[in-house]
C-alpha cells in the first residue's frame, strides 16, 4: 500500500496523525479550563462521557492514532539516520530552536510518552477503564475534580507535569510546520507563516496547561476539591445509580430522598445508621445459627434475603467512606467492606 510503503506516504499518515492529536490536546486543555472555572461542569461533562459507546469510540480511535504516530515516527527516524549515517549531526542553515527539535523528536516524544503514560494511570484508569471494568471504589468514576485532588496533591505531579508540558512545546512547534511540509505544502511564503502560528498557538496551549497545573496544585493542597459545599452535593448524588441498583424495590424514591437531603444532614443519618445497625449483620455465623433450626427451604430465603442485605448496607458504607475521604477522616479512599442491613432499617429520612 502506498501510504505505509512510500517515504511521502509514511510521512503524510504522520502528518495527518500529529494534526488529529493537536487538536486534542488543544481540546483538553479547554476541558481543564472548564474544571478550574467550572469544576462541577466539568464533572457533568465526565459523568456525559464516561463508558458510553461515543466516549469508547473515541478513546479507542485516540488510542490508535498514538500507537499509529508512534510506530511511523520510530519507522521513519530508523530510515533517516540509516540513510544520513554520519552525516545527520551536520550544521544546517535552518534556525538553531528547530534544528534542535528536529534532531531530538523522537527523544521528545518519549518523554511525552512517560508522560501520557503517568497521566493514563492517574486519570483514564481511576475513570474510564473502572466503568468499563464495573468496579466499585469510594471515589466515583465520573468524580474527575476528586482524581485532580487525588494526582495534584502529590508533590511530584507538577513536576512531571511541566517536564512534560515543555517537552510537548518543542515536539509540537516543530512538528505544527513540518507536517504541512510533509504533505507537499512547502511553500517559502507559507512555511515562515506557519512556523509563526504553530509557535503561538502551542505556546498558548502550553502556557494554559502550566498555568492549570500550577492552579489544580494549589487548590488541591488547599483541599478545595474536597470541602467545596457545591462539589460534595455533586459527589453524594453520583452514588444514588448504584444506591438504587443495590436497593431493588423503591429505590428510585429512596435515591430520590439522597439527591434532596443536604450532604451534611444525609452524612449524619448514614454514619447513624451504620454505626448502630451495621455491626448486628456483620456476624455470619451467628445468623447461621439461628437459621439452622429452619427448614431447608426457609434456610435457602433467609440467606438471599441477607444477600440482598449485605448489597443494601454496602451502598450505605460506600457513601459513608466518601464521606469520610471528603472530611478527611481516612488517609486514604479504600474500598469498604460487603456488608448487611435490611431495606426497612435504613431508609433514608
Amino acid at each position: 500500500m502506498w501510504l505505509s510503503s512510500s517515504s511521502v506516504g509514511r510521512k503524510a499518515i504522520m502528518a495527518f496523525s500529529g494534526a488529529a492529536l493537536l487538536l486534542f490536546v488543544t481540546f483538553h486543555c479547554l476541558l481543564n479550563a472548564i474544571a478550574i472555572c467550572w469544576p462541577t461542569t466539568y464533572n457533568s461533562v465526565c459523568m456525559f462521557l464516561g463508558a458510553n459507546w461515543y466516549a469508547l469510540i473515541a478513546s479507542v480511535a485516540l488510542a490508535a492514532l498514538i500507537v499509529i504516530h508512534i510506530i511511523y515516527a520510530s519507522v521513519l527516524t530508523v530510515k533517516n539516520r540509516k540513510a544520513r549515517g554520519e552525516q545527520r549531526y551536520a550544521i544546517s542553515k535552518r534556525p538553531a530552536t528547530v534544528e534542535w527539535s528536529s534532531k531530538n523528536m523522537m527523544v521528545l516524544g518519549i518523554v511525552i510518552l512517560a508522560f501520557l503514560v503517568i497521566h493514563l494511570i492517574q486519570f483514564w484508569a481511576k475513570m474510564q477503564l473502572q466503568e468499563i471494568r464495573g468496579a466499585e471504589e469510594v471515589i466515583p468514576p465520573s468524580a474527575g475534580t476528586l482524581f485532580i485532588q487525588e494526582a495534584f496533591s502529590l508533590v511530584y505531579t507538577p513536576i512531571v507535569y511541566i517536564i512534560g508540558f515543555v517537552a510537548l512545546w518543542f515536539h509540537l512547534t516543530h512538528g505544527f510546520w513540518s507536517m504541512f511540509q510533509s504533505v507537499g505544502w512547502d511553500s517559502t511564503v507559507w512555511i515562515p507563516r506557519l512556523k509563526k502560528i504553530g509557535c503561538w498557538w502551542v505556546t498558548l496551549v502550553c502556557l494554559c496547561f502550566t498555568a492549570q497545573a500550577i492552579v489544580f496544585t494549589v487548590k488541591a493542597n488547599e483541599g478545595f476539591y474536597k470541602t467545596n459545599p457545591e462539589l460534595r452535593a455533586q459527589y453524594k448524588d453520583m452514588l444514588v445509580p448504584m444506591y438504587e441498583r443495590d436497593f431493588g424495590p423503591g429505590a428510585a424514591q429512596a435515591g430520590l430522598q439522597i439527591q434532596m437531603t443536604p450532604y451534611d444532614q444525609l452524612a449524619s443519618q448514614f454514619r447513624q445508621i451504620v454505626a448502630q445497625v451495621g455491626p448486628q449483620y456483620d456476624n455470619d455465623d451467628l445468623f447461621e445459627m439461628q437459621i439452622a433450626s429452619l427448614p431447608v427451604d426457609r434456610q435457602a430465603e433467609a440467606r438471599e434475603q441477607r444477600d440482598s442485605e449485605k448489597r443494601m448496607l454496602h451502598a450505605y458504607r460506600n457513601m459513608v467512606a466518601l464521606f469520610d475521604y471528603l472530611e478527611g477522616k481516612g488517609s486514604e479512599p479504600e474500598q469498604p467492606a460487603i456488608q448487611v442491613l435490611p431495606a426497612t432499617a435504613v431508609q433514608p429520612q
